[in-house]
């Protein structure tokens, strides 16, 4: 084969391959600046996606056949692997010289690109030596040159796979594939925007226009920076820095401030998927919301201070703890609570609501201390009691049942500590189940500073939080575990959002990149890399909080001995920031609306500052106690006042909201199941029971003998009901009716499967109708039905009640918004 090739074909072709290699960039630097490249090397550039398959495909199938002749040279597969060697080898350096053309024709630029021409580059030299030794072998017919052969061979399988991934990325996006992996799909997940496009229509202020430009330019960076960032510059556009933007790109200007119809970047967004000029070319085209919002930011001039003005117009809250002095006593209130609320109630001119009835107080309570509904035995038992301080004393017993409690709260903190009971990483070692420290925590009623600590220097049983979760195949930088653990610190035991500066100097506060990778360093074994939108940038990471008030970490401690560091720094009095973090959580759960709206984001204004203080300094002064808080809250005549309904979620995250009571909210997707096995009959088998604090007895301490949803794992029906995908943090959850909700709850099998079940229970028992219907408001409402609901009830079963009809009639009221919210 050599033979009718020659030696002196094999250095002609090296040569004009290098000759070639070299073409592109001769022509860059002696061309005019503004000529157009010629129109061959456009056109074999343009051949190069085409090209490229060749040496990948022909090299790794040499590379495979190589391996069945590791003992024998002389195999049978010579004669191919030869022709695949060279066939792939020439190819290879054609497919470079090509590369070379497509890059300085095409005007693409970026990290990514220069990663791919270098590996390229490096895989069409190591080819050339691939000829090159298998030239010699078979001139001289020696295998001295074998090794060195199959070396140079295994290095050039490396190299072609490793440029055909770069060429991937910049082809299809960086993921292309490995978001499609299972149980990969989650660690991409980028958080939905929230925006409020009616704030911003009348004139901004200068907080307005700061978040405005933080929306904007999160928009940019979920859509567009795969091809218009550093990383990667399609069309000589970038997106990711304000001199950039306006400057435009080989067509010139994608943005006409106060003009949305002349925008070349809002006519592109707005076309329809498939048209060769629509933006983002790859992925997902942007939603309404995010169109508008783009056009919205245009017609106000396109907003975009410099970095050095950014900093000033964030709201900084203040770390240290304070403790304002309590209002005078007036109107009969003695609750440090209602005191502060009757101040800002002065203020806002606002008048004090009514207070509750005994059984919306008692329903209240148990929902939101135990997560049960009180039986009727409970509720005619709590009316008959004369004592003047009953709801007090009430309150009480329900925080000493300890069992019902952990079990109520451990939703709350499953939810928030990102722990399940199965899910991505629980198979394969890459998660860490903590239910057993979280519920026997809880039970105990463990002070909350200690809870931190055991959490951020973890035992073998409560490792998992800091531990997140170790994804499976390639992931973003900013999903490494490290900087899953800074992450989630921040914004569980924070109120702090380091996702964006765990990627890219935040745009919604003045937190860098650099110190979200000192915070994650932490939590690192060794010392981090600092990655800026996924490229390396070869600077190592600090060591350090984030606050250099809480103290200092040793930057050459072991992981073991920076966590102890940083348990014992962050959970001391004076981070007030931490406990003002906590208390606006419970306080929420309470009341429905947290003092600061979004609970995550703690530099935001509270309705109250001295209330938010004074709960916090009161907390930790008190021993860290969250049963004494809730007690606190419980018992203050805010908390035992009518609710107030919203249409909307935006009216309660407005900038003009005004506290007036606790917010009417819906039963939370456990609350409504244990609800429905108490009245109905039990939604979930014992089999189905993931964790088992105690046995299902009378005597295990529990006043329930069915599953209680906060033990079982996710299902369809919890799904739908809201309970989050614990793979991401989430410590809020939708309170409003969803379709996917009514749908399960219309047609859904597992309920209609209890209704079935409860109706035969209900129709052996209750053979009257009236005796029936008054049996199911008491033990679903409390209360005895009224006149008109027992006609109804009446003309829907009949004198003689059916299963049938007994089930569509507790389902009618299961529906009730008397029963589904907390009033």
């Amino acid at each position: 084969m050599f033979k009718t090739i020659g030696k002196h074909i094999i250095f002609r072709l090296l040569a004009f391959a290098l000759l070639f290699l070299a073409l592109p960039v001769f022509s860059q630097e002696t061309a005019p600046a503004e000529s157009s490249p010629f129109w061959l090397w456009t056109f074999l550039g343009r051949l190069h996606p085409m090209v490229v398959h060749f040496p990948i495909a022909l090299l790794l199938f040499a590379a495979a056949l190589e391996i069945f002749s590791l003992k024998n040279y002389q195999s049978k597969f010579r004669p191919a692997i030869s022709a695949l060697l060279i066939a792939g080898g020439i190819s290879a350096i054609v497919s470079a010289i090509f590369g070379l053309l497509l890059a300085s024709s095409e005007g693409t630029s970026g990290a990514t690109l220069d990663l791919h021409k270098q590996v390229g580059l490096v895989t069409a030299g190591l080819s050339a030596f691939l000829l090159f030794y298998l030239y010699r072998i078979h001139k001289n017919r020696s295998r001295s040159n074998v090794r060195t052969l199959r070396s140079v061979l295994f290095l050039t399988t490396i190299g072609v796979s490793i440029t055909g991934h770069f060429g991937g990325s910049l082809t299809h996006g960086e993921d292309f594939l490995t978001e499609v992996i299972p149980g990969n799909e989650s660690s991409q997940n980028i958080e939905k925007l929230n925006i409020n496009l009616a704030s911003y229509q009348s004139e901004l202020s200068p907080e307005k226009e700061m978040k405005l430009i933080g929306e904007v330019r999160m928009v940019f960076a979920h859509n567009c920076y795969k091809c218009h960032s550093g990383a990667k510059i399609e069309g000589e556009l970038r997106l990711d820095e304000k001199e950039y933007v306006f400057e435009g790109g080989e067509n010139g200007k994608v943005i006409v401030p106060g003009s949305p119809s002349e925008s070349e970047l809002i006519r592109r967004i707005n076309l329809k998927k498939g048209h060769k000029e629509v933006m983002p070319a790859k992925g997902n085209l942007l939603n309404d919301q995010e169109k508008a919002l783009l056009e919205l930011w245009i017609q106000k001039g396109a907003p975009w201070p410099d970095g050095a003005a950014q900093q000033s117009v964030y709201r900084v809250a203040e770390l240290a703890p304070r403790s304002p002095e309590l209002p005078n006593p007036s109107n009969g209130l003695s609750n440090p609570i209602d005191l502060w609320v009757n101040q800002y109630f002065n203020q806002h001119g606002i008048n004090w609501p009514e207070e509750v009835s005994d059984r919306v107080y008692l329903r209240r309570i148990y929902l939101d201390v135990i997560g049960l509904i009180p039986s009727q035995a409970e509720f005619e038992s709590f009316i008959k009691d004369n004592r003047p301080n009953k709801r007090s004393i009430w309150l009480n017993e329900l925080l000493n049942r300890d069992q019902d409690y952990a079990t109520h709260w451990l939703t709350f903190w499953n939810d928030a500590l990102r722990n399940d009971y199965t899910g991505t990483g629980y198979i394969t070692n890459g998660r860490y189940n903590i239910t057993d420290w979280l519920y026997k925590s809880l039970e105990e009623n463990k002070p909350y500073d200690l809870f931190v600590k055991e959490l951020l220097n973890p035992s073998e049983k409560s490792k998992g939080f800091i531990e997140g979760i170790r994804w499976r195949g390639t992931v973003n930088a900013s999903q490494r575990t490290e900087l899953q653990a800074a992450q989630n610190v921040g914004q569980v035991i924070l109120g702090l959002n380091l996702k964006c500066a765990s990627c890219h100097d935040s745009f919604i506060s003045d937190w860098k990149l650099e110190e979200s990778y000192a915070f994650a360093n932490i939590f690192a074994d060794s010392t981090l890399e600092i990655s800026r939108c996924e490229q390396p940038t070869g600077k190592m990471a600090d060591t350090r909080i984030l606050w250099e008030e809480l103290g200092d970490i040793a930057y050459a401690a072991s992981r073991s001995e920076k966590l102890k560091q940083l348990a014992e720094n962050l959970v001391q009095p004076a981070n007030g920031r931490m406990y003002r973090t906590i208390v606006n959580r419970i306080w929420k759960q309470m009341m429905g609306r947290g003092i600061v709206e979004p609970v995550d984001e703690m530099d935001n204004e509270p309705w109250s500052q001295d209330l938010l203080d004074w709960l916090a300094t009161d907390f930790v002064e008190n021993g860290y106690n969250i049963k004494r808080l809730i007690a606190q809250i419980g018992n203050s005549k805010i908390y035992q006042a009518k609710s107030t309904g919203y249409k909307t979620a935006d009216q309660l995250l407005a900038e003009d909201f005004q506290f007036e009571g606790m917010v009417r909210r819906r039963l939370t997707a456990e609350q409504f199941s244990d609800a429905v096995s108490t009245v109905v009959y039990p939604l979930f088998k014992p089999e189905e029971q993931r964790y088992q604090p105690y046995e299902l007895t009378p005597e295990s301490g529990s006043s329930v003998n069915y599953v209680r949803a906060a033990l079982v794992a996710n299902n369809d029906f919890l799904k739908a009901l809201g309970r989050p995908n614990r793979e991401i943090v989430s410590t809020s959850r939708d309170s409003q009716a969803s379709l996917l909700q009514a749908l399960e709850l219309t047609n859904g099998i597992l309920l209609d499967s209890a209704l079935i079940m409860g109706a035969k229970n209900w129709e052996a028992n209750y053979p009257n109708t009236d005796q029936l219907t008054e049996a199911i408001y008491e033990k679903t409402l409390n209360r005895k039905p009224e006149e008109k609901e027992l006609e109804v009830a009446r003309k829907v079963m009949g004198s003689d009640p059916q299963k049938e009809q007994i089930q569509d009639f507790l389902w009618a009221v299961l529906l009730l918004p008397e029963f589904q919210l907390i009033y």
